[in-house]
């Protein structure tokens, strides 16, 4: 027991530091080195440094470097290597390149260099050279960085309006008039389209229009604002680059931050890493929605696994025969467990996704078609997906608890009257309360890192929208959602950037890690106190 219990700390440990340092603002270095072509000039942070065999390193260099690092590195066994992030993706082709250090003639860390991170092609460092308004050079009263600074400070500003108009307002409209667009349908098809109710129905689109039109203006205006100021920036080979500062998400001068500047820039960056949504194919930005899906999806799974656990352990204990059949059915519990989990996801989209989800579309939803609405991959089939998979240890579990309840209290409950359900409502189920929370405890732990069968029932790479927000009916258990798991899967390999991808896959590994112990905190807490409030009556 200790040791795993080792073996798991330093598992959590090794993911917390790779992850978490990621966040850490690095300085940005300026270098010389020499190439067959000459010495260049090099902009970028040094992300890792590895050491490899000199003979090995010797055998895979051409003649016209081989002569150099032999001079320089001499008679050393080992060969040092920088990795250094020199973003300017667009110009270079990659943000990643691996140095030899024996070519690195000098370093230094001007204070003026700046690093841009950007809505696409990554990072960008370099010099700020001047600020554009509408293609015009302005002449700023305040230094150049201050005077960026509250230029982008505004940027930021449009960009969240423009995000709340159109996944607010916009949204809504756009979400009603769906609705509508299917009510008319369903009218037709019921055939009871009278024209009073169409009239009815054509009123209120018409209305939403208006109301869209109104909310299309504003955006436009906000477009017309957000793309009015531009950056000149200095990038290392001397090339300036014109950037839209609405393509700006975040600059800081990482030369001339101090420890306690850099302490809060890691703070902004790890809040935006929870509540950013994802960019560049999932390797930038943050995971919100991933996030999001994974603890209501857990907790959607709970709410069902948990009744139904209960009360199959129930039958099988306080009312069921004990017999062969009982036997039988306790040795098939005990077998679900060990089931593949992508057999679960095979299942679910048998039965719950095409069997069930699309006759509730033909009985409930013939409006929709051919567009499935449950007949399709969501949340809620993966909860029940997920309920199927773990049910068996809850069962198990809350079976053992009810063994554990002493026999007199039942007799005495009985003996004062109260009937067996009573019995059972009122005495036994609170005593097994903990026993049930022990069984939903393994049953959380065991679905919030499962990933094969949710990529069958309901998770993608990238969710449009929340399985949860502010049009009616709020919940919708039909959408599909992003999970952390599937995220850290796509991340690590599924991305064509490597590097850039190696760092978010431990620190989303090592958040999904945060939520399930902060799930199963929860319940062993409650257990806790429910063990307390029932010891009395144990002994």
């Amino acid at each position: 027991m200790s040791i795993s219990l080792v073996v798991v700390i330093g598992l959590v440990l090794m993911i917390a530091v790779n992850g978490m340092g990621h966040f850490w603002v690095s300085d940005v270095a300026r270098m010389n080195y020499v190439t067959p072509q000459g010495t260049v000039s090099l902009v970028g942070e040094i992300k890792d440094i590895e050491f490899v065999d000199s003979e090995q390193f010797f055998d895979s260099l051409s003649s016209d470097v081989l002569a150099l690092a032999k001079e320089k590195v001499g008679g050393d066994d080992k060969i040092e290597r920088w990795l250094l992030k020199t973003g300017n993706r667009e110009i270079l082709g990659s943000d990643f390149r691996w140095l030899d250090a024996f070519r690195v003639e000098s370093v230094s860390n001007p204070e003026d260099l700046v690093a841009l991170e950007r809505v696409e092609w990554g990072n960008l460092y370099g010099t700020l050279i001047s600020l554009s308004e509408r293609n015009v050079k302005v002449s700023q009263s305040e230094p150049l960085w201050e005077e960026f600074q509250l230029r982008l400070s505004r940027v930021k500003d449009l960009r969240e309006k423009i995000k709340n108009l159109e996944k607010g307002e916009m949204g809504a409209i756009n979400y009603k008039l769906e609705r509508l667009r299917l009510k008319v349908k369903k009218l037709a098809l019921n055939k009871t389209d009278t024209p009073q109710a169409l009239k009815k129905i054509k009123d209120e689109e018409a209305s939403l229009h208006t109301e869209y039109a109104v909310y299309r203006a504003e955006l436009t205006d906000l477009y017309t604002q957000i793309g009015r100021d531009s950056v000149v920036v200095e990038v290392m080979d001397g090339q300036q680059v014109a950037l839209a500062l609405d393509k700006v998400v975040d600059a800081y001068l990482p030369n001339q931050m101090s420890v306690f500047d850099k302490l809060y820039h890691y703070g902004l960056r790890f809040k935006y890493f929870i509540v950013a949504d994802p960019r560049e194919a999932n390797t930038e930005g943050g995971i919100f929605p991933a996030l999001f899906g994974t603890v209501m999806m857990v907790l959607l799974m709970s709410v069902i696994v948990t009744p139904f656990g209960v009360i199959a352990a129930i039958y099988l204990r306080e009312y069921a025969n004990q017999g062969p059949v009982t036997r039988m059915v306790r040795i098939a519990v005990n077998n679900l467990a060990g089931v593949p989990s992508i057999v679960y996801g095979v299942f679910g989209l048998g039965f719950f996704v095409y069997f069930l989800g699309g006759n509730l579309d033909k009985l409930f939803y013939p409006e929709a078609s051919p567009a499935p609405v449950f007949g399709t991959p969501g949340i809620l089939w993966s909860s029940l997906t997920l309920a199927l998979l773990t049910v068996p240890v809850v069962i198990v579990s809350t079976e053992e608890g009810l063994s554990r309840v002493p026999r007199s209290l039942r007799e005495g409950s009985l003996a004062l009257g109260a009937t067996k359900a009573e019995t059972l409502w009122r005495v036994v189920l609170p005593m097994v309360g903990p026993s049930i929370m022990t069984g939903l405890i393994l049953a959380v732990a065991r679905a919030a890192g499962e990933v094969a069968p949710l990529m069958l029932v309901g998770v993608v790479k990238l969710a449009p929208e929340l399985p949860l927000d502010g049009n009616f009916p709020f919940m919708h258990l039909d959408r599909k959602f992003m999970h952390l798991g599937f995220h850290i899967y796509d991340v690590g390999f599924q991305s064509p950037n490597v590097e850039a991808a190696r760092p978010l896959v431990y620190a989303t590994s090592f958040l999904l890690v945060l939520v399930i112990i902060i799930l199963n905190l929860s319940a062993i807490i409650l257990r806790n106190r429910l063990r307390e409030k029932y010891k009395g009556m144990e002994g």
